[in-house]
């Protein structure tokens, strides 16, 4: 008999699950509990929506997302498909349509004939093989049911993190005297650049930073600790370090120069295309967790913003995510629930790619019936895999792709820029792109 996988959310994770479980043959339940519930992020009832950015980070040689691009097409992603056939231009950097990216992998997961899609909001585990892709927003009831589950195990569960979303606007109020089109280093895919750039001088971004961090802020209700990831702090916690943190972060304004001045300008806003037809525009690294009405007050104040029509303002969330390496093993399955596997930002990766390659990988090893050998940790995939499974479980934090967390090449021991960074980089890189091709030899997606 054919065997039935139950996956639980149609979310980056979880399609990426149900369509490698289907492909290889199996019949996959797929539970989507919207639009019956719908966490405070989501917008519309697709699959695969992207509730923060639309950007799938750089496509640069050298940058480890792009190496891990490279396993997920290698491994017949559903999501870089999807993301390459719906690209915006974003300089160095994958964006896609959102709304026709999600549009499309719903069509094809709703098509497939091996996919059941239920929209049930699960609140509890059902029985048989289940893939666990819920995400960081898990609906109330099965997060409890989670943390009851794990408790039993003799293993505090859950932890928390808050992550913001960045606003967008629409692109015919953008102050195009103001405001210029460039990208970083002239890299993108048009001669003036892919991105609108607001540029400040150094009164105007000391004023501005001034109103941010004097602005009202939402308090999630219930919680004093709040614990922001590192990579989407919202830009009022990253002014808070120290008035040139945000020059040096989301508004860095090195690479680009000012077409009117030739200069470089003191600060800069970036915004990046958010749909195909250039309509609308977010604002690059601007999590913030302002009240809307302060958002619309502040930013207002960015030079070429005067009169921004706001498509969306920015936003806060809790997620969720569990002990990893106290609970998992190196197949992404509950130590004592086998039978179980945890996909997706749930166990802990940060970010669309990582969150997309753990879905993969869970069905990969479940389809495979647990005969998958667990991949080399200088891989992209390994790397994940090696910090969800085996990072310091007093110390757990999400983690999203980064050279950090592979293994150093053979006779370094530093990270230190120059020379000897680059050539690290590179061993790395063919370091990786060896022990990839060589174990991902048996389990190539079935045509």
């Amino acid at each position: 008999m054919t065997r039935t996988i139950n996956v639980i959310g149609a979310g980056l994770a979880g399609v990426e699950a149900a369509w490698c479980l289907a492909n290889f043959g199996l019949c996959v339940n797929l539970f989507e509990a919207r639009p019956l519930w719908r966490s405070p992020a989501h917008k519309t009832d697709l699959f695969a929506e992207l509730v923060c950015s639309n950007s799938l980070k750089s496509t640069e040689e050298g940058h480890a997302t792009a190496l891990l691009k490279e396993e997920m097409s290698a491994l017949g992603s559903l999501v870089m498909d999807t993301a390459r056939r719906f690209a915006v231009p974003a300089g160095k950097a994958l964006a896609v349509d959102r709304m026709q990216f999600s549009s499309c992998i719903t069509e094809k997961i709703s098509n497939h004939p091996n996919i059941k899609v239920i929209h049930e909001e699960v609140k509890a585990l059902p029985g048989g093989e289940t893939v666990i892709s819920s995400g960081p927003l898990t609906s109330p009831p099965l997060a409890g049911h989670l943390e009851g589950l794990f408790a039993g195990f003799g293993v505090g569960g859950s932890l928390y993190f808050y992550d913001a979303i960045a606003p967008i606007v629409e692109a015919d109020s953008v102050d195009m005297g103001i405001a210029f089109r460039a990208s970083r280093y002239d890299v993108g895919s048009k001669a003036e650049g892919d991105y609108l750039n607001c540029p400040m001088n150094k009164e105007e971004y000391e004023a501005f930073v001034a109103e941010l961090l004097q602005a009202g802020k939402i308090k999630p209700h219930g919680f004093d600790d709040i614990k922001c990831f590192e990579g989407c702090q919202p830009i009022e916690v990253i002014a808070e370090s120290h008035v040139d943190s945000l020059r040096h972060g989301p508004m860095k304004p090195m690479g680009l120069e000012h077409p009117k001045t030739g200069k470089r300008p003191y600060a800069v806003v970036q915004l990046r295309q958010e749909d195909l037809h250039g309509s609308i525009y977010n604002l690059v690294g601007f999590q913030t967790r302002m009240t809307y009405q302060e958002q619309d007050r502040v930013l207002r104040k960015i030079p070429g913003l005067l009169n921004a029509k706001f498509a969306r303002y920015g936003s806060m969330h809790r997620n969720t995510y569990i002990n990893g390496p106290l609970l998992l093993d190196a197949g992404l399955r509950l130590k004592k629930m086998p039978n179980v596997y945890v996909a997706g930002q749930l166990n802990g990766v940060e970010g669309y790619l990582e969150s997309a390659t753990t879905g993969i990988y869970a069905g990969l090893v479940c389809a495979r019936e647990g005969g998958v050998s667990v991949p080399p940790p200088t891989t992209a995939i390994g790397a994940l895999v090696n910090h969800v499974a085996n990072a310091d479980p007093n110390n757990y934090q999400p983690m999203k792709m980064m050279w950090g967390i592979f293994p150093q090449p053979d006779g370094f021991t530093s990270t230190r820029k120059g020379p000897k960074k680059e050539l690290r980089r590179q061993m790395m890189i063919e370091r990786a792109v060896r022990d990839f091709n060589e174990w991902v030899l048996p389990y190539r997606p079935v045509k």
